[in-house]
């Protein structure tokens, strides 16, 4: 289950041009607010193979925008699905920084922020609390790269480990979900455009991933909606022509990606660079 963090690429009307993504626009001008989380609770763990304790503080704020409502019965359904994936928790993942455990002994530990309602509906239900800690594990695996393991404790007299810091989170994460949701009325008529996606190189370590999507009747890249996101990719062509939201297994560099809409062949590229698969 993996963190949301979509990043729009407005297509401009380009036919030839590579696209920067909006990454690096909001590099310029930012559009974030920096939040000061509550405590919430404090997990250890430890990194493989190393075995380097690891802690991490699940924080929450209601700044972060919650998820979707789920019942009990839903997450369990959603946890014996085959794409539990489908369903993401927005969080904000706080940069690594060094303390000091009960034993005198140097430690890494990460802060994780979570809608404040959605973690004091977690710490009802052990269900919802085993699935929260799950998320954040696993989104810390991914931006960092990490492999920590699944053999947790929560600590119960601690809610903290290190002193509470400040977060800066993008302040238009909460509309950019709600524009993705496939029940949209927008894209119900829609169909799914022919795709493919290639690696490069074919062989060895992945370098770039490449999607090439067929879009026959656009005639201008203007009314392409393409949003990239760390494991995944969406695009609607408006009015109501295509729609595609498809999950890949790379984790990639979303401030380098780049789009090329040819008019000719009317052929969308999108060149995604690898971190890691």
């Amino acid at each position: 289950i993996r963190q949301q963090q979509e990043k729009c690429i407005p297509l401009i009307h380009y036919e030839k041009s590579l696209i920067p993504t909006m990454g690096k626009m909001q590099a310029e001008n930012p559009d974030s607010k920096v939040i000061r989380p509550q405590p919430g609770m404090c997990v250890k763990t430890h990194s493989e193979p190393s075995k380097h304790k690891v802690f991490v503080n699940i924080c929450q704020s209601n700044s972060v925008p919650p998820p979707p409502e789920l019942s009990r019965e839903e997450l369990v359904e959603l946890l014996q699905s085959e794409d539990p994936s489908g369903y993401r928790v927005p969080m904000s993942l706080g940069e690594p920084h060094t303390e000091i455990d009960n034993s005198s002994q140097g430690c890494t530990a990460y802060d994780v922020v979570i809608n404040q309602d959605f973690f004091q509906k977690c710490q009802k239900d052990p269900l919802f609390q085993q699935f929260v800690i799950l998320v954040s594990l696993e989104g810390l695996e991914n931006k960092y790269n990490l492999e920590l393991s699944r053999d947790w404790k929560v600590l119960k007299n601690r809610k903290f480990l290190g002193s509470v810091g400040e977060q800066s989170i993008r302040t238009k994460s909460r509309p950019g979900i709600q524009e993705l949701q496939p029940q949209e009325s927008s894209t119900a008529t829609a169909k799914r455009p022919e795709f493919t996606l290639l690696v490069e190189p074919p062989a060895g370590d992945p370098e770039y991933l490449i999607a090439e999507i067929k879009l026959p009747g656009v005639t201008s890249s203007r009314s392409l909606v393409l949003d990239v996101g760390e494991d995944r990719l969406v695009l609607t062509a408006r009015p109501s022509l295509f729609h595609l939201d498809i999950f890949h297994p790379f984790l990639i560099d979303q401030e380098n990606s780049v789009a090329q809409y040819n008019n000719s062949t009317q052929i969308l590229t999108v060149t995604m660079p690898v971190v890691s698969s």
